[in-house]
């Protein structure tokens, strides 16, 4: 099973936000060009092709308001139970608000993880605003999934620093299950040390094609962080069949392969 650990599907708002114009430029699309409204085949149909069983669909919530809301991901979820997982997003700044909105995607929709991205809001993940999310990840039993490393959209990348901002929510979370997308670059070392020193934290590569790993990373795929890395595509800004297309690039044994492509995902997502 191919799982992928971060996607979205936009809306047409979301990708013409003038924090996407670096993003746009580099997909090479003009956001002056984009329909009304974007139908589901539009990444329902880019899975399929790519081979990709199910991915974590993502909501997305700033302090301006949700761009991609928890309604949304949740009738993509109703119309393809077997394609997509839930990933809700909530506003830090009202933390019982944002308490009973995790609880209601996740006992009532389904929702399998929380994603917040710190760039965002430009607070780091240690920040007390934080830390109700946590607990409520933590009582739920489902993981808590973030960005990490520099920003491609024209935000703050200093929220993204694994050491020490999410070095401290794991020694002060030991039960939370973190998930850091996006490798960490340019502190890749930090995440692969964190990935090493706590047992509930992980790696997902969206965002970057293997050709454009660190070695480092590698490496760790390839020897005792075989069960820490999960594979992801962050589409639409990157395909998952151009980054399918260079896992064998990887050297990757059998095991970490299927590792990487899935069998951590259903380990950490609870499938």
């Amino acid at each position: 099973m191919v799982i992928d650990a971060w996607i979205q599907h936009p809306n047409p708002d979301f990708m013409r936000h003038e924090m996407f114009a670096s993003l746009l430029r580099w997909m090479g699309v003009n956001a002056d060009q984009l329909p009304p409204a974007i139908p589901d085949a539009f990444t329902t149909g880019v899975l399929e092709v790519a081979g990709v069983d199910r991915a974590v669909l993502s909501a997305w919530w700033g302090p301006q308001g949700p761009l991609i809301s928890n309604d949304e991901v949740a009738t993509m979820l109703r119309a393809h139970p077997d394609r997509f997982i839930g990933a809700c997003s909530v506003d830090l700044r009202r933390p019982m608000n944002a308490v009973r909105e995790i609880r209601r995607c996740v006992e009532e929709d389904g929702f399998k993880a929380v994603r917040i991205l710190p760039w965002l809001w430009d607070l780091p993940p240690d920040d007390r605003r934080y830390y109700p999310v946590y607990a409520t990840c933590v009582d739920l039993g489902i993981p808590f999934c973030l960005q990490v490393g520099h920003t491609g959209p024209l935000m703050p990348s200093e929220p993204g620093r694994p050491i020490p901002y999410l070095d401290r929510v794991a020694l002060e979370f030991p039960e939370l299950v973190i998930v850091g997308g996006h490798i960490g670059y340019p502190w890749t070392n930090e995440m692969i040390a964190l990935a090493t020193k706590f047992p509930n934290v992980y790696i997902d590569t969206s965002a970057y094609k293997p050709s454009r790993f660190p070695p480092e990373l590698v490496s760790f795929m390839q020897r005792h962080g075989r069960k820490k890395v999960l594979f992801g595509s962050n589409w639409p800004m990157i395909s998952p069949a151009d980054c399918l297309a260079q896992v064998d690039q990887l050297g990757l044994d059998d095991e970490a392969k299927a590792l990487y492509l899935g069998g951590n995902a259903e380990r950490v997502f609870g499938l």
